[in-house]
């Protein structure tokens, strides 16, 4: 899979290939720099690279070479993780870099937009979820109904937003990695900083509501709103692991999503 690309490139491995289910992953050094070989297995990761190429390395990760089906990237470098961070005693500062970095992609910019996918048509499978499924998914589901109707601020998305994908670059400074292909209001980036089930911490008494007023502050936010994101979020977060037949993670999007509900009637 990799030969093609190493040979039109004139790149040299440096390090073991890291396999997902939606891409397959290559450390290299091309030109003398440390970057990353992506070949991508579906259609989200491949468009994905072009929104890379729209932020034009700006709050992102530089595209140094790209097909239909491959993307050669810059490569994170640094020793910092803002998981780690977050686990560690940093969780505030973690979301306000967090903020600062979704700030620049969210900046306008005079390119034409790359493929993109409308935020509703994003949101598709929580509805059929909530039907199937019942309970606090027919609140998120509702909650997104409304909000969906009514975008405001809507700009190119990252779509994936969290501790993971923003890494330490070096000299470089935090950049994000991974975008998925979404168009919608601002406000939806923000919500998996406070759901990803990759960080343990964010179901625990008193993180949403210490977090919200930094995301809100940095972010520019109406709290309110970003709490209903949040519940939207968490549903469709937990309409995609319930399709996966993983319980565990959707029990923790369930978890902040009541978490949010109680914070947004209180």
């Amino acid at each position: 899979m990799f030969d093609p690309y190493l040979k039109r490139w004139s790149l040299t491995p440096d390090g073991d290939a890291i396999v997902t289910r939606s891409s397959h992953l290559l450390p290299v050094i091309w030109r003398g720099l440390p970057a990353m070989l992506k070949v991508a297995l579906d259609i989200d990761e491949k468009l994905g690279s072009q929104v890379l190429r729209w932020w034009g390395g700006d709050g992102a990760a530089e595209v140094y070479e790209h097909d239909s089906d491959a993307a050669l990237l810059e490569r994170a470098t640094g020793q910092g993780s803002l998981l780690t961070m977050a686990m560690k005693g940093g969780d505030d500062e973690a979301s306000r870099i967090i903020c600062r970095t979704a700030a620049k992609l969210h900046a306008p910019r005079s390119t034409p937009l790359p493929d993109l996918v409308p935020l509703d048509r994003w949101f598709r499978e929580l509805e059929p979820a909530a039907r199937s499924h019942g309970g606090i998914l027919t609140t998120c589901a509702e909650i997104a109904r409304h909000l969906l109707a009514d975008q405001r601020d809507l700009t190119v998305l990252h779509g994936d937003i969290h501790h993971e994908n923003i890494m330490d670059f070096g000299h470089r400074g935090w950049l994000a990695i991974d975008p998925k292909r979404v168009h919608g209001e601002r406000g939806y980036d923000f919500a998996n900083t406070f759901c990803n089930p990759e960080l343990p911490i964010v179901t625990a008494p008193g993180r949403l509501q210490r977090q919200l007023p930094i995301v809100c502050s940095e972010a520019r936010l109406e709290p309110k709103r970003m709490l209903q994101w949040i519940i939207a979020y968490a549903g469709l977060s937990a309409a995609w692991f319930l399709s996966d037949g993983d319980t565990r993670n959707a029990e923790s999007d369930f978890a902040v999503a009541g978490i949010a509900l109680a914070e947004l009637q209180t």
